[in-house]
C-alpha cells in the first residue's frame, strides 16, 4: 500500500510539472512506477495484477458515465464529419502498427504498446491487456506492452502539438479570424426561452378558457401569469378570458410570436414586475418517484395551481412540452402560489444533498453488469478465438448505456460529478501505478538497447502521420474551422494536455466543443481496436 500510494503521489506531482504549458498529465504516475519498478521497490505480481484490474474497472465503468450522455449526441449533425475524420486517425495509426507487427518489424506486445502510447490512449493499453490474458499470452506481455508504451507516450504528446503547429504554418492560417467564425458558428441555434406578456385584444377569445386559445395546445408556450384589473393571479387552464387582460406568456420566440397574432398585441406592462402572491422558484429533481414521469401527468401541478416554465438539463435551459420526461438533477422553474410551489417541491425533492449524494447499490451493480457482458464470448468467424469485450470493454460499453438510461425504477444511475472525478483519477492511478511497476524491472535496459530507439521512431511515426494526413486533408478538402480542427486532432488522441494547449494558442473554448463530439467515439474505437490487433494477429505473431 505504501508502494503504490507513493507512485501515485509521486506520479501525480510528477504530471503537474509542466514545460510551455504542456505535461505529462496523468501518465506521470507510470513513469514513476517505472522508477520504483527499476530500483526492485515493488509488490509481487499477483497484488500487482490485482490493483491493475481493479483500477481497470474503477476507470473505464465512470468514464462511461461521462462521455455517455455525449455519445449519442456526437454523432449528429456536424458531429458527423469530425468523427468521420477523428475514426480515420484512429484507423490509421492501427493500420501502421498492424503493418509493424505484420511485417515482424515489432513483436505484437511491442505493437498494441506502441499504439496505446503514440496515441496517449491508457484504456486501449488496458484493453489489449485483457486481449492478451484471454489469448493465454506468456506473463511478460504486458510488461514489454508497458514498456513500448512508456517509450512511445512523450512524443505521442508532443506530436499532436507538432501537427497542430505545420497545419496553421502551411495553410497560413488567421488564428484570430477563425477564431471569430467558430464561436459564431457554436452560438445556438435555438435560444432559450424568452418571456412576454399579451394583452387580450382579440374579441373571438372572449369566454375562452385559457388552455383553449388557437396555437397554445400542443406548442412549448406556457402561460404562468394572469392579470384582469391590475390583479396578478396564477394563470389556471380553467380561467375564461375577457378583453383586456393580460397573460403572461413563456417559451420559444418565434411560437410566443405566433400566439402574439391570435391573442393581441404585446402589454405595456410586465406582469412579473407587479406585486402579488404569485412568485417562481427553482426546484432540482431528486426523488425517484418521480423519475420518468411526463411533466403533464404530475397531478401536483394542476392541484396545486403550478405552471412549469422552463426546465435546465445539463446547462441548457429550455421550453418543455407535456410529454417531457423528468430526469435526476433537472432544475424545474415554477411559478405559482408560495404553498402550492412548496407543495411541488416536497414532491419533486428539491434536495440540493441528495444531488450530491452517490447511490452505491446501482455503482456496484452497474460494475457487476459491466464485468458478465465482458465476459461474454462472442465467436467471430476468422479469429482464433472468441472475442470478449473484457474488464475494459464491457464496463465501458454498460455504463454508456446506463447514462442514457438515468434510472430503472429506483436505481439511480447519476454519480455526482466530484464522486465520478475523484474514483476516475483514483482507478487510472492505481492503474499506471501497478503497470509501471510490473514494466519498470526491464524499460531502462530497452531504452537504451537498441529496441528502444527503434520503438521511439515507429511510436513517432504512428503519432504524426496520421495526423498530418487527416489535419491536411480536412483543412484544404472540406475546409474545417483551425480550432475546430486543433479540438479535432486533440480530441482524436484522447488529450487533454493537447487541448490545453489548443486553447491556449487560440485563445477560445471552439476547440473543446470539437474535442467533445470526437471523444466518446474515438474512446470506443480506440479500446476496441487495440483487442482486434491482438485477436487479429495473434497467429501471425505467434508463427502460426
Amino acid at each position: 500500500m505504501i508502494l503504490l500510494a507513493a507512485a501515485g503521489a509521486s506520479g501525480t506531482a510528477l504530471g503537474k510539472l509542466k514545460v510551455r504549458g504542456v505535461g505529462l498529465g496523468v501518465a506521470g504516475v507510470l513513469f514513476a512506477g517505472l522508477v520504483l519498478g527499476h530500483l526492485k521497490l515493488a509488490p509481487n505480481h499477483e497484488v500487482l495484477d490485482f490493483v491493475r484490474e481493479f483500477g481497470l474497472i474503477l476507470f473505464v465503468y465512470t468514464l462511461g458515465l461521462q462521455i455517455g450522455p455525449g455519445f449519442y449526441s456526437s454523432l449528429k449533425e456536424r458531429g458527423l464529419a469530425l468523427n468521420a475524420f477523428a475514426a480515420s486517425i484512429v484507423l490509421g495509426g492501427a493500420a501502421i502498427a498492424a503493418t509493424l507487427i505484420f511485417l515482424r518489424i515489432v513483436p505484437l506486445p511491442a505493437g498494441v504498446g506502441l499504439l496505446s502510447g503514440a496515441t496517449t490512449n491508457t484504456p486501449s493499453l488496458a484493453a489489449a491487456g485483457e486481449a492478451f490474458k484471454q489469448m493465454g499470452a506468456a506473463p511478460d506481455a504486458t510488461a514489454i506492452q508497458g514498456l513500448a508504451y512508456a517509450v512511445a507516450y512523450p512524443f505521442g504528446i508532443l506530436g499532436i502539438i507538432i501537427a497542430m503547429v505545420l497545419v496553421r504554418k502551411i495553410f497560413r492560417v488567421d488564428v484570430a479570424r477563425e477564431v471569430r467564425a467558430a464561436e459564431e458558428s457554436l452560438r445556438p441555434s435555438a435560444p432559450p426561452p424568452t418571456g412576454r406578456s399579451l394583452e387580450v385584444r382579440n374579441a373571438n377569445l372572449v369566454g375562452r378558457r385559457i388552455d383553449a386559445i388557437p396555437s397554445l395546445r400542443g406548442s412549448r408556450v406556457v402561460v404562468s401569469r394572469f392579470s384582469r384589473s391590475g390583479v396578478v393571479d396564477v394563470a389556471r387552464p380553467e380561467t375564461e378570458l375577457a378583453l383586456g387582460d393580460v397573460l403572461h406568456v413563456v417559451g420559444p420566440e418565434e411560437e410566443v410570436d405566433a400566439l402574439r397574432v391570435v391573442v393581441g398585441a404585446e402589454a405595456g406592462v410586465d406582469l412579473k414586475s407587479l406585486p402579488g402572491r404569485v412568485t417562481n422558484r427553482r426546484l432540482l429533481v431528486t426523488k425517484v418517484a418521480v423519475l420518468g414521469k411526463p411533466i403533464g401527468d404530475l397531478d401536483v401541478l394542476a392541484q396545486h395551481s403550478v405552471v412549469i416554465t422552463r426546465v435546465t438539463r445539463n446547462g441548457l435551459e429550455f421550453s418543455p412540452a407535456a410529454g417531457f420526461k423528468v430526469q435526476f438533477g433537472d432544475i424545474l422553474m415554477a411559478v405559482g402560489e408560495e404553498p402550492g410551489i412548496d407543495a411541488v417541491a416536497a414532491v419533486v425533492g428539491n434536495s440540493t444533498k441528495a444531488l450530491d449524494h452517490p447511490h452505491p447499490i446501482p455503482f456496484f451493480l452497474g460494475i457487476v453488469l459491466g464485468v458478465v457482458v465482458g465476459s461474454i464470448p462472442l465467436a467471430i468467424p476468422g479469429l482464433p478465438a472468441a472475442v470478449k469485450l473484457g474488464l475494459a470493454g464491457g464496463p465501458l460499453v454498460v455504463a454508456i448505456a446506463l447514462s442514457r438510461i438515468a434510472n430503472t425504477g429506483s436505481l439511480v444511475w447519476h454519480l455526482p460529478p466530484s464522486a465520478n472525478f475523484m474514483l476516475r483519477e483514483m482507478g487510472i492511478t492505481l492503474f499506471l501505478a501497478a503497470v509501471g511497476m510490473k514494466s519498470g524491472e526491464r524499460f531502462v535496459s530497452v531504452l537504451l538497447g537498441g529496441d528502444g530507439l527503434a520503438w521511439l521512431g515507429l511510436g513517432a511515426a504512428i503519432t504524426i502521420v496520421p495526423l498530418l494526413i487527416v489535419g491536411f486533408v480536412a483543412r484544404a478538402w472540406k475546409k474545417i474551422n483551425y480550432a475546430e480542427l486543433c479540438g479535432l486532432l486533440a480530441g482524436s488522441m484522447t488529450d487533454p494536455p493537447a487541448l490545453a494547449f489548443s486553447q491556449q494558442s487560440t485563445g477560445s473554448d471552439a476547440p473543446a466543443v470539437a474535442y467533445a463530439a470526437v471523444y466518446p467515439l474515438v474512446m470506443l474505437l480506440r479500446v476496441f481496436t487495440a483487442q482486434l490487433l491482438v485477436f487479429l494477429l495473434w497467429r501471425v505473431a505467434s508463427g502460426a
